[in-house]
Formats: C-alpha cells, sequence, structure tokens
C-alpha cells in the first residue's frame, strides 16, 4: 500500500511539473546552442511589448546585454533574428521584440514612446541573472538610430550604444534623399526628382503629413558623451546618406567630447548591413515579408560583437572614422514651416474652381475657354501635388511606369500644365474679340480664374511640372 502512494506521489508531481512547463513561459533551447525565453513587459504609456530573450547555452555569466531597436514600420522581431542570434553566439544576452502598433502609424510616430519601450527593455534585461546590469545596451537600426541615441540621452542605464544605418539628418530630409536614390536607379531623370526632394518635401513638412518630421539627431548625439558610440552603415547604404550621416555622427559626438565614438562602414553591406550587389538588393538569407533579408556578412557581426566585448571589459575604444565610401546623390535641405508650398496651391484651386462653382450658382453664361482654363487648371494642380505625394506615401513604387525619364502619371500632369497656359491664351484672345461688357457679375466669373492662370505659371515652374 505504502509502495501504491509512492507511486501516486511520484506520478502526481510529475504531472504537476509537466504542467508547469506547458503553461509557463520558460526558457528553451532549439539545438543550436542558444536558450530562446519569451518575455512580456510593459513600455511607454504602460503598453504590453512581447519578446523574445537569447543567450548563449551554458554561458557562465555575468555577460553584457543588448536591447535591439528595428527600424521603421510594425518590425515584428523575426527580422531581426539574425542579428538576435549572432549577438547571442557571442555571449551578449539579447532581447529582440515586436515594435509597438499602438499610438505608431504611417502618419504618425512618437521617439518619446519608442524610447520608453526601449529603456523598459534595458530594464528587463538589467534583471536577468547572468546578465552584468552595468553593461546592457542599445542596437539601433535605421529608425533606431534616431531612438538609440536619445534612450541613451535620457538613461544613464544605457551602457553603449551600436547602430547600423541611422541618418544624421531629420526624417523628412533622409526620406528626400532615399526617394531620390531609388527614382535614380528606376530611370527618372533629374526634374521630378528634384520636385520630390525639394517642393513636395516642404509640402510634407508644411501639411505635417510627414510624422516627426523635423526631428533633429544632431542635438541628442552632442549630448552622448559618456556611452561609448558604434556607428556604422553599409558602404551601399541607399536609404540614408551614409557619407554625409557619418561625417554628421563624428562631428556630432566629437563635439559632445565622447572619446570612444568609432566610425565604421561595412564593405558589400546594405542599408540593414546584410550582403548586397548595389544596396538595391540582398543576397541570400531569409525571406521577411517576400522579401529577401541578405545574409550577415563576418565582418559586420565580428566587428560589433568584438567592439562591446571590448566595451565590457573596460577597454572601449579609441575615437576613429573609416573612410567613408562615394555617395552619388546629395542631400537637400528641407526648410520647415514652409506654409507657401500648401498655400499656393490651395489658392489656384479657389481660383480655378470658381468658374464651375459660378456657372452652378447660375450667375450667367461663361465662355467655353474659360471653362477650358478652369478644367484644366484643376485637373493640373491636383495631379502635380497627387504624383510626388503618392511616391511619398507608397515610395518609389507609385512612380512606375517611367516613360522618357519621367513617371507615366507626372507626363500627364505636364500635358495638362501644357492645356493650361494653351487653354487660358486662347480664352484671352477670346475675350479681347467679343469685349464683353464690364459687369461685377462677370468681373466675379472670369477674375478668380484669369488670376490663377497667371498664377499658374510660376508655380508650375517651381514646382517642377513645367520642366
Amino acid at each position: 500500500m505504502s509502495l501504491l502512494r509512492t507511486v501516486l506521489a511520484a506520478l502526481s508531481a510529475a504531472l504537476a511539473g509537466a504542467l508547469l512547463l506547458l503553461t509557463a513561459p520558460g526558457a528553451y533551447a532549439a539545438g543550436d546552442g542558444l536558450v530562446r525565453q519569451e518575455v512580456t513587459f510593459r513600455g511607454g504609456g504602460g503598453l504590453v511589448l512581447h519578446g523574445t530573450v537569447l543567450g548563449k547555452d551554458g554561458a557562465p555569466g555575468p555577460e553584457p546585454g543588448i536591447v535591439l531597436v528595428g527600424g521603421s514600420g510594425p518590425g515584428p522581431r523575426d527580422e531581426y533574428r539574425q542579428e538576435a542570434e549572432a549577438f547571442a553566439r557571442a555571449g551578449i544576452t539579447t532581447l529582440v521584440y515586436d515594435k509597438r502598433t499602438v499610438d505608431y502609424s504611417v502618419l504618425h510616430r512618437d521617439f518619446g514612446l519608442l524610447t520608453d519601450d526601449t529603456l523598459a527593455g534595458v530594464r528587463l534585461l538589467q534583471g536577468r541573472s547572468g546578465v552584468n546590469p552595468r553593461q546592457v545596451g542599445l542596437w539601433g537600426f535605421s529608425e533606431g538610430g534616431w531612438v538609440a541615441p536619445l534612450a541613451a540621452s535620457r538613461s544613464a542605464d544605457v551602457a553603449f550604444v551600436v547602430t547600423i544605418g541611422g541618418s544624421g539628418y531629420d526624417p523628412l530630409r533622409t526620406q528626400a534623399w532615399n526617394l531620390a536614390t531609388h527614382l535614380r536607379h528606376r530611370g527618372v531623370d533629374g526634374p521630378f526628382r528634384r520636385t520630390v526632394a525639394d517642393p513636395a518635401a516642404r509640402f510634407m513638412g508644411a501639411t505635417g503629413l510627414f510624422p516627426a518630421a523635423d526631428h533633429d539627431p544632431v542635438p541628442v548625439l552632442e549630448r552622448l558623451h559618456r556611452p561609448p558610440v558604434l556607428a556604422l552603415w553599409g558602404d551601399h547604404d541607399t536609404q540614408v546618406p551614409p557619407r554625409e550621416s557619418a561625417r554628421i555622427f563624428r562631428e556630432a559626438l566629437a563635439r559632445a567630447g565622447n572619446r570612444h565614438a568609432v566610425i565604421g562602414f561595412v564593405t558589400g553591406g546594405a542599408h540593414n548591413g546584410h550582403r548586397t550587389s548595389d544596396g538595391f538588393d540582398r543576397i541570400g538569407g531569409p525571406l521577411f515579408h517576400g522579401k529577401k533579408l541578405g545574409d550577415l556578412p563576418p565582418g559586420y557581426t565580428q566587428t560589433m560583437t568584438s567592439w562591446i566585448r571590448a566595451v565590457a571589459t573596460g577597454h572601449p575604444p579609441a575615437s576613429s572614422a573609416a573612410p567613408a565610401p562615394r555617395q552619388v546623390l546629395a542631400t537637400t535641405p528641407v526648410p520647415g514651416h514652409a506654409w507657401y508650398t500648401w498655400l499656393a496651391p490651395a489658392l489656384l484651386l479657389l481660383g480655378f474652381a470658381a468658374c464651375p462653382v459660378s456657372a452652378l450658382l447660375r450667375r450667367g453664361p461663361v465662355l467655353r475657354p474659360v471653362r477650358w482654363t478652369a478644367g484644366f487648371g484643376l485637373l493640373a494642380v491636383v495631379a502635380a501635388v497627387a504624383c510626388p505625394f503618392a511616391v511619398y506615401v507608397a515610395g518609389d513604387g507609385a512612380a512606375t511606369p517611367v516613360v522618357w525619364g519621367r513617371p507615366a502619371a507626372w507626363l500627364v500632369a505636364q500635358g495638362l500644365a501644357v492645356a493650361v497656359v494653351v487653354s487660358a491664351g486662347i480664352a484671352a484672345a477670346a475675350l479681347r474679340r467679343r469685349r464683353p461688357a464690364p459687369s461685377r457679375a462677370a468681373w466675379l466669373r472670369l477674375a478668380p480664374v484669369g488670376l490663377a492662370a497667371v498664377g499658374f505659371v510660376p508655380w508650375a515652374v517651381w514646382w517642377g511640372v513645367a520642366a
């Protein structure tokens, strides 16, 4: 009887242990020498974030830790699995987590909230056994290249910062350069690229349609006097200007008095540091959303892990800067608060719309050429603004198909611009011949359209639709 009780007790204990293992978010190994544990933690605003902590199986500890801060977009953690595993294999405990989708969208970015999420991840690693709480740092990719330095500037808990593809400019100027570079790759010639990089960028910033457009990373970098910084760019980066960004990082960190700022480039690396032939493709690697991520070049991961090891052992490398690669296009400054960029097309639309509005109100007959001018004017302004706007919203793919070095939609806008000028000339000639009797009603019908037609010409030249 006692034997039966012993067997039953053993079975009960085994069953309870199995249930505990099934229900608890415990660590697990996938047979690759790494231990993974699913975790949850509260980020900015109390939002629950989900992530994975990776470590080396059998690591003696205490080891340094690193929190991976992803780029723009929803950023599921699987996009950075290769980096997370590379750090963990080097004995660096790594947290990679799913980016927030609350209070983060195409039209809204709050770097403050993203910073809160990042620092919550730092605190999570600091509280884990086997991690040296004084040696937890950050790795920031692309948009994370703005967030990681911001987090380090706000908390002394960040022991070091590594960035890949971080921009030295604000997001709007960076995106304008990114789009111009990709349009060039698609065979789009200079005039439309100039529109995207200059007047259209000003329009996006002035209307508030581009999120976090004016975030300036320079004052943030100038506050990083304490933590060692390793800033890297792929030598084929086509999404942020690598040569200009490297110079800005180097100069800002020097002004901060940071004596451990290393500036480097990944040979054969794309924006994400992965293998590429020209920056526009990815060679090898897993698929993410149907596209290759590219393999990790050996020199890329080794550079990061050996640098972190040196920092963790109290021997951070002294400041240095590798020679910068050639950059085909230079960035274009985007003036802030350019209110005229939206006011001008708004006034043109109002002027051209006066004709159909007066017709609806039955304020008397309007000459057909005047109606043509108003109609072509409305279509031309809308098309000229919509074409580069679509590129900002949907990317350079919105510029296809390309005909004669121009997006087909842009050719339509240019044709409409010509039609405005021609129809305005015909209308002016017709009015000169007919010489209608002056009246207040005639003035209200014709003057707004005439003024809009006159103002359309310099605006079309500046906007680039007349080029």
